[in-house]
């Protein structure tokens, strides 16, 4: 299995589809961390938070965030209770992991997809952060959506995608 380890250990699975030289896509990316090389990331408490709710109960910590900001079921309601049990089982079965470190070395052109109303990585520190740091990075934003993009923006995302390989 092809995995990328960041400075501080973290290792990020990876799918090469493709030539060294190829295109690279990232979606909604990293956990967004407040550190001196990220003033704007989210603080400490946050995922102090997420901590305590796994500790508290991981079932419901997930149900939480798939009932909530996750889709954001909270602020449209239009979230399919599938797609929202889908998650929660697949919470379930890994954890969270991200990191920032590893995308400032991609130098092939990239496309970096982010919702504006992402609540789980705030478009500031997810997406426009990782546009910035990749060199040849196209950013897509889409509109009102949130952090589950492959699921709320299927259509939209399939195209984005295409049109970005074909390039």
């Amino acid at each position: 299995m092809p995995m990328i380890t960041a400075d501080d250990g973290i290792q990020i699975f990876y799918k090469d589809w493709g030539p060294v030289d190829g295109h690279a896509v990232l979606l909604s990316h990293g956990w967004p961390l407040r550190t001196d090389d990220n003033p704007e990331g989210l603080p400490v408490e946050v995922f102090d938070a997420i901590r305590a709710g796994e500790r508290a109960s991981r079932s419901q910590l997930y149900r939480d965030l798939a009932d909530g900001p996750f889709f954001g079921h909270n602020r449209r309601g239009d979230v399919p209770q599938g797609m929202r049990d889908a998650f929660w089982l697949q919470g379930l079965a890994s954890g969270h992991r991200g990191a920032y470190e590893c995308i400032a070395e991609i130098t092939v052109p990239s496309l970096v997809i982010h919702g504006d109303d992402d609540q789980i990585v705030p478009i500031e520190v997810g997406g426009l952060r990782s546009a910035k740091l990749i060199a040849d990075a196209e950013l897509k934003v889409y509109e009102g959506a949130g952090h589950a993009l492959p699921d709320t923006e299927k259509q939209r995302l399939s195209q984005d995608l295409l049109d970005f390989i074909e390039s």
